[in-house]
């Protein structure tokens, strides 16, 4: 049996404060890394202005009536570092384009959103050289038509390996 028997230290007033110190220290700590947090990742806004998002609702519902009475149809590719489009009428005949943009959102994280604008390949497809970063992307083209209305599309993607999925 040991002779000598432990002593057991005093709980002072001096542990008590160290105690009250580490507790309000991670709350005050993990508050300012969920601020920190909340003020650098996506904003969760959608439209700058709801009131006239709300009025143009009607007209860009007319708009996408009309061009789907067309019949016409876009197609994108991307692979290789290279993005194409065309756009084709209901019979499959290549539509004569005189312009295509192609904006790129991520959704639901704004910070790497690009837009680019496609050049007119001797075919008459549009496409530039450009790697597209692996991921989910929202893809919108607005392929500008003579005496038309632009053709706009937007489609979910997903990218894998640098090509279309």
């Amino acid at each position: 049996m040991n002779s000598r028997s432990m002593q057991t230290r005093p709980f002072t007033g001096w542990h008590m404060l160290a105690v009250m110190v580490a507790f309000f220290g991670v709350i005050i700590t993990v508050n300012l890394l969920m601020a920190t947090f909340a003020n650098t990742s996506w904003t969760g806004l959608v439209v700058q202005n709801t009131y006239v998002a709300s009025q143009q609702f009607n007209e860009r519902i007319a708009e996408a009536r009309a061009q789907a009475a067309l019949g016409w149809h876009g197609e994108l590719a991307i692979s290789n570092g290279e993005i194409r489009y065309s756009l084709a009428d209901v019979s499959g005949t290549r539509v004569a384009i005189d312009s295509v943009t192609a904006s790129f959102r991520r959704p639901a994280y704004e910070a790497e959103d690009w837009q680019v604008t496609l050049k007119r390949d001797a075919d008459g497809t549009f496409s530039i050289l450009t790697p597209v970063r692996d991921g989910i992307w929202i893809v919108s083209t607005e392929a500008k038509v003579a005496d038309k209305e632009p053709y706009r599309e937007a489609s979910r993607i997903v990218i894998a390996d640098g090509a279309l999925k």
